[in-house]
């Protein structure tokens, strides 16, 4: 026999005739015992994307490997018949012709362009033909109705889509907007990212597209405030783009743009006439956007079907380029995936020998009819899943390569890793060393921080110390009264209606404390409990303070402002209705208090104020929010609270002023108590409409209603003592200067009836004054009026004598009628006073009737004086 296959015939024979005896020598001779198997390429060399120049070289390295391995195909010899489609569908459609109608049979067919692989990939299903591709990237072809026998092992355009969903999810954003050159491949790719991103959550609240000019879709996300934004456009456009974005102010921390990755790293550096901004522009504009990249090589250093790390197959390819730069190579960076095709299909025929052969089918009885060996061959195809220099190679159920994606963040100028996605296994691998440029990815719309405003501590404890030294006040003065309640000039201040105006002083400045707090110092849950406290402690000590003090002054106002002055000596004022009076004015706050919590209770309400935006570029919002006590009709309360209280102050100060004017022992300090009502109701009237209105201003509503009553407790804790002390001490010096001895006061009580107003010292000061002037001028006054008495006396005796002398002389006769000599005791001076001495000088008519004007029961000593005659004697 070998003799026989060295002795073949050497004369020209038929078709058939070589085919014939090639079966028998490959059954007979071992030199001839490798079938071979045709695969049909097409390589575009030229055109618009020459990736033929590195994947052809990288395709015949793994032929080369394969055929030299026996545990693949050992009884086969893959064999590359190829062309140069030049990326044209056109040529592709005649080099197709060829390959289909030209001897021998191509039982796989490896297209490079996707344009070319649309067309084969459409046309191959006539001819039961496998399709392999190793440079497509369409989206299109992942259609299994158009496409049935369309394999891959350059991933889909829309495999970026998933790694951008990851990274979306990743950083919790769920609004994007997108913005495409219209274009097939690029509209497939967002249409099957709107599906993703649909499915994981995430809105496409604005998709913009342009055919040459990007100006106005660039506007459009400006003006729709688009912040995530996936760009997909070739790079010619991408300067276009990004030229606009600068214009637009649409780059910088508040923004992140996704870019395909397959640009040069320079490309925004490159000059280009079509637009009109300057490199540095460029290179502000494009900072920090980031890019999904395909992995073509394994980064890892593991050694696959091929028994070649990556690195050491491209020392190879570069070997078998002769030293050809790689960038100015077409489709270098491909060849990983032309190389790892090629193992692919080696595989994938080496899995269907057995299987065709249980059914009685060899690889090399294929032909263009033959459906069961292509049946055979796509389900191996399918079930693909090896180590390549590419990465881990499997196809999805599109027939599409499952692939690693690099991320990478411009950063500075150059393109940095900042991770990896392996979509075969949704697997997101992060560098942790590699941050992303500045503080951390920007949100996906402006972020709302919701920020509770809470009262300053600084004014809080300020404040606090005041009523707490208030309370201290209100605690002297309780005692003051207290220790001093025997006392005749505390017991006419009433000390009861005294002590009810200091307890409701300490209640007021108690609710400065619950006034302050808020969220900052108590949970939500005990917030209420702070409310109804506040409402308490207002109310119940502004009835105690000011229903005592307006109490005197009613009383005071009922009893001796009337108009018969003789009946205020006999009004009595009983003390049990000066208390049932402030138990009335409580017991109204108590109730009404009651009804408002019952029927319509206290509970916390947050306003949010206008947002608010900080200093510096970031996309960040401020929500302030304020907690408030408030209730369903919080209005309607208020008012009837406000409207009776308001009637009571103004009330109160009426009441002040009719009595301005009034002396009384039985309430001494009612004048006190008018000047206190003055300053509450003004404060009062002026301090709840204003905190109204500053409602929403936490630090000056609670500096103005808590200084308000801090103020108006003071100047009530110090007016009110301070007149009693007053007229207490002016009391006891009065009697020490004038007697030299301290007497008590229930001798004091039995020895006077007189009526004191002790308002303050001076005014005691002037009433001694007075008195010692007025002892003065009625002891000038007596004298007088006796001197003026003996005067007539004498002069009435002379004229007697003289007018019987007269008429004894004249008429000889008795005198027509007699003189009676006047009663002697009617002439004698009063007892006391000196016997009167003769007066020579007349004494006019007029004062003979003076003498009325003394009678014996209207004698005027020295000591006494009537008070309806003080008047008229000082004067």
């Amino acid at each position: 026999m070998k003799r026989l296959c060295q002795n073949l015939p050497r004369r020209p024979v038929s078709r058939y005739s070589l085919t014939f005896i090639l079966t028998v020598l490959s059954c007979s001779c071992p030199a001839l015992g490798k079938k071979k198997l045709y695969i049909g390429a097409l390589f575009p060399m030229s055109g618009g994307w020459p990736g033929g120049q590195a994947c052809l070289p990288a395709a015949q390295m793994a032929l080369d490997l394969v055929n030299n391995r026996t545990d693949i195909l050992p009884d086969y010899e893959l064999e590359l018949i190829h062309y140069d489609s030049m990326c044209d569908p056109g040529e592709a459609t005649k080099l197709l012709y060829d390959l289909l109608y030209t001897e021998p049979i191509k039982i796989v067919l490896m297209p490079g362009c996707s344009s070319v692989s649309t067309l084969v990939a459409e046309a191959a299903r006539m001819w039961n033909l496998i399709v392999l591709s190793y440079g497509s990237s369409s989206p299109a072809l992942s259609n299994r109705q158009r496409f049935p026998t369309f394999f891959r092992t350059h991933p889909s355009a829309t495999l970026h889509n998933p790694t951008r969903v990851q990274l979306f999810q990743k950083w919790k954003w769920t609004k994007i907007a997108t913005i495409q050159q219209t274009t097939e491949v690029f509209t497939s790719t967002l249409d099957d990212l709107e599906e993703r991103v649909k499915e994981a959550g995430i809105e496409i609240s604005v998709r913009q597209s342009f055919l040459t000019d990007p100006a106005v879709a660039v506007k459009n996300l400006k003006r729709q405030d688009a912040r995530i934004i996936v760009g997909l456009f070739y790079e010619t456009e991408a300067r276009k783009v990004f030229c606009e974005v600068y214009k637009e102010k649409l780059y910088g921390k508040k923004y992140v743009w996704f870019l395909i990755g397959w640009y040069a790293d320079n490309w925004f550096k490159i000059k280009d006439p079509s637009i009109n901004c300057t490199v540095e522009q460029m290179t502000e504009a494009v900072e920090g956007h980031v890019t999904t990249e395909i992995v073509m090589l394994n980064p890892e250093t593991v050694r696959g079907a091929s028994n070649l790390t990556s690195q050491e197959f491209l020392a190879q390819l570069m070997s078998k380029l002769g030293g050809k730069n790689p960038e100015e190579t077409g489709g270098f960076q491909e060849a990983p995936l032309a190389y790892d095709a090629v193992w692919a299909l080696a595989l994938a025929l080496n899995k269907t020998v057995g299987p065709l052969r249980a059914k009685g089918h060899r690889l090399e009885d294929f032909n263009y009819n033959n459906r069961d060996i292509t049946a055979e061959i796509y389900r191996a195809m399918n079930t693909s899943s090896f180590e390549g220099v590419s990465g881990h190679v499997v196809f999805d159920a599109q027939g599409s390569r499952m692939a690693w994606t690099l991320i990478e963040q411009l950063q500075g100028g150059s393109y940095k890793k900042i991770g990896y996605y392996d979509s075969t296994k949704g697997n997101l691998s992060w560098y942790g060393n590699d941050k992303w440029i500045g503080s951390g990815p920007p949100a996906d719309q402006t972020v709302v921080i919701e920020e509770f405003r809470y009262l300053s501590q600084k004014l809080f404890v300020s404040v606090s110390v005041f009523a707490g030294l208030g309370i201290l006040l209100g605690i002297v003065c309780l005692t003051f009264n207290i220790y001093n309640s025997n006392v005749r000039y505390i017991q006419n201040s009433q000390p009861y209606l005294n002590n009810m105006t200091a307890v409701g002083c300490m209640m007021s400045l108690a609710a400065v404390f619950p006034l302050g707090i808020d969220g900052l110092h108590v949970h939500r849950k005990q917030f209420p409990i702070i409310c109804q406290f506040r409402l308490w402690l207002l109310g119940l000590g502004f009835s105690l303070a000011y229903g005592s003090m307006f109490t005197k002054i009613w009383w005071v106002h009922t009893v001796f402002t009337k108009k018969d002055e003789k009946k205020d000596k006999k009004k009595h004022l009983e003390p049990w209705k000066l208390y049932a009076t402030v138990g009335v004015l409580l017991g109204i706050d108590i109730l009404s208090l009651m009804i408002w919590q019952i029927v319509d209770p206290l509970h916390i309400t947050v306003e949010k104020f206008t947002r608010e935006a900080p200093k510096g570029d970031l996309d960040v919002l401020i929500q302030p929010l304020l907690e408030h006590c408030n209730s369903e009709k919080m209005n309607t309360w208020l008012g009837v609270v406000y409207g009776y209280k308001g009637l009571l102050l103004l009330l109160g100060i009426f009441l002040a002023y009719e009595t301005k004017s009034i002396s009384t022992e039985k309430i001494n300090d009612h004048r006190a108590v008018g000047m206190a009502i003055y300053n509450v109701a003004v404060l009062c009237m002026i301090t709840a409409p204003v905190t109204m209105i500053l409602s929403s201003q936490q630090d000056a509503s609670f500096a103005f209603a808590s200084l308000a009553i801090v103020f108006s407790v003071y100047i009530t804790l110090v007016v009110l003592p301070a007149v009693v002390i007053d007229a207490l001490w002016s009391f006891h010096m009065r009697r020490l200067i004038t007697r030299g001895e301290w007497q008590s006061d229930a001798q004091e009580t039995m020895k006077t009836g007189s009526s004191t107003n002790n308002n303050d010292e001076e005014k005691s000061r002037q009433l001694e004054r007075e008195n010692k002037e007025l002892q003065k001028i009625i002891q000038e006054k007596e004298e007088r009026v006796s001197e003026l008495r003996n005067q007539l006396s004498e002069r009435q005796a002379l004229r007697s004598r003289r007018r019987a002398s007269t008429i004894t002389n004249q008429n000889h006769s008795p005198p027509p009628f007699s003189i009676t000599q006047s009663d002697p005791r009617s002439l004698a001076p009063p007892p006391g006073y000196p016997a009167p001495a003769s007066d020579p000088h007349p004494v006019p008519q007029s004062f003979a009737n003076s003498s009325s004007l003394y009678q014996s029961d209207s004698k005027i000593s020295r000591n006494k004086c009537h008070t309806s005659r003080l008047q008229l004697l000082y004067k």
